[in-house]
């Protein structure tokens, strides 16, 4: 049986309800432009931003930082890491100090990769962005540092 006010909540949602709900469909959307990119090249998009964030850190890091880096469980993070280093993009090295602990660090081939790819992957971005002014995306930003402020 249905609740008689879930259609109407369904409906009527608030201000902050809508922009919640419009940010994710326009994420996800923009999301599966990059994804798309990388499926053409049978590369995956999750693996790629593994590489870009130990490039952002200088082309190494643990990775539980690196897994909380990308947002995913420290399990995860070993499925994403597995083929890389299969693909010979990454190694993983004992840690200088722990070595209980590896260090993930970006490949030569997995550098070459990224230059390679990463600039008409950007430019598939820009062109969906395109939309925005320059003004327009500086606003956006400030908007999207805000919210992850709190």
């Amino acid at each position: 049986m249905q609740h008689p006010n879930l259609q109407e909540f369904v409906l009527d949602q608030p201000l902050h309800t809508q922009a919640f709900f419009s940010l994710v469909e326009t994420t996800a959307k923009l999301v599966d432009v990059s994804e798309k990119y990388w499926q053409s090249k049978g590369l995956n998009g999750a693996r790629i931003r593994v590489l870009v964030e130990l490039m952002k850190e200088g082309g190494s890091l643990l990775p539980s930082i690196l897994a909380k880096r990308i947002g995913v469980t420290k399990a995860n993070i070993s499925l994403l890491l597995i083929p890389l280093e299969q693909d010979g993009f990454i190694r993983r090295e004992s840690h200088p100090v722990d070595g209980r602990k590896s260090v993930i660090s970006v490949t030569s081939e997995g550098q070459q990769l990224l230059f390679t790819h990463l600039p008409a992957n950007r430019e598939g971005i820009a062109e969906k962005m395109k939309s925005l002014d320059e003004q327009e995306l500086h606003q956006l930003l400030f908007l999207l540092h805000k919210l992850r402020r709190d």
